[in-house]
């Protein structure tokens, strides 16, 4: 979806005011209750106290976050999230990995513009440290996505993705 400049314009108050949040949260120290306060400022929704946020966090708007409970984002991990990134209950999302659910046309002369395409992480997935998960991407139920993977295509369910650009290496056996 491309978003025009009157929408980006239009957010811009809450992009300013969730910098200033984001900056207050890495730049002190906090007891979680007080972290997931916080995100709830930045994203608008009450966190679960079964969410585990490690900081520093990064975002750029912090509206198109939601996270299910059970979540767990590790040190240093960046969400651009103006086109929406849904955690779903469980997920482990890794230190230093990026989840950009915007992206630019190829065309010089529209390469300002902003395309927004939402991501997905379902239940139970691991999203290993310095990955990269591109807009438009559902990372399914259980998989896995090693370190370092930049992931430019849906991640099936039970699976084990891992290169540039990630390729699943193998499927998951399940204990259940």
């Amino acid at each position: 979806m491309k978003l025009d400049l009157a929408t980006l314009q239009g957010i811009q108050g809450v992009v300013d005011q969730n910098q200033r949040l984001v900056q207050h949260l890495n730049t002190g120290q906090h007891h979680p209750a007080e972290i997931r306060q916080l995100m709830g400022e930045i994203t608008g929704q009450s966190i679960d106290d079964s969410v585990e946020i490690r900081l520093p966090f990064y975002t750029d708007y912090g509206r198109g976050l939601k996270l299910g409970h059970g979540v767990f984002l590790n040190s240093g991990v960046m969400i651009t999230d103006l086109g929406g990134i849904i955690l779903e209950d469980n997920v482990l999302i890794g230190p230093g990995a990026s989840l950009l659910s915007v992206n630019h046309p190829l065309d010089p002369a529209h390469r300002h513009e902003v395309l927004a395409d939402p991501i997905r992480i379902q239940k139970n997935a691991w999203v290993g440290a310095n990955a990269t998960i591109l807009a438009g991407v559902t990372v399914g139920e259980n998989a896995v996505v090693a370190a370092g993977a930049v992931v430019t295509k849906d991640v099936p369910a039970a699976t084990v993705v891992a290169g540039v650009p990630a390729k699943v290496i193998k499927k998951i056996e399940s204990s259940f």
